[in-house]
C-alpha cells in the first residue's frame, strides 16, 4: 500500500477529506521522526513501538576489493509490532 492509497482508505474510513487525511498521516509522521530525533520511543499501543537503535563501529570489507574498511557507529529506527497488530496477521 503507498501513501496515496493509505491516505484514500483513512479519507473514506473516517469521513475527512483527502486533503485532512494527508495533513493527519503527515502531522503523525513528522511527530514520530521528532520523537525518535530525541531517542525518545513511541508507543502506540496494541500496534506496535517505534525506537532508535545504536549500533556500535565496527569493520567491514568492501565486497570487490575485500580492503578492510571501518563501518562508524550509527543510529537506525527500529519498529517492533505489538501483540493485537501480530495476531490480526496470523
Amino acid at each position: 500500500m503507498t501513501k496515496t492509497e493509505l491516505i484514500e482508505k483513512m479519507s473514506s474510513q473516517s469521513g475527512l477529506t483527502k486533503a485532512d487525511a494527508n495533513r493527519a498521516l503527515d502531522a503523525m509522521l513528522d511527530s514520530v521522526k521528532a520523537a525518535l530525533k530525541k531517542n525518545q520511543k513511541v508507543t502506540l499501543v496494541g500496534f506496535g513501538t517505534f525506537y532508535v537503535n545504536k549500533r556500535k563501529a565496527r569493520k567491514g570489507r568492501n565486497p570487490r576489493t575485500g580492503q578492510e574498511i571501518k563501518i562508524p557507529a550509527s543510529k537506525v529506527p527500529k519498529f517492533t509490532a505489538g501483540k493485537m497488530l501480530k495476531d490480526a496477521i496470523k
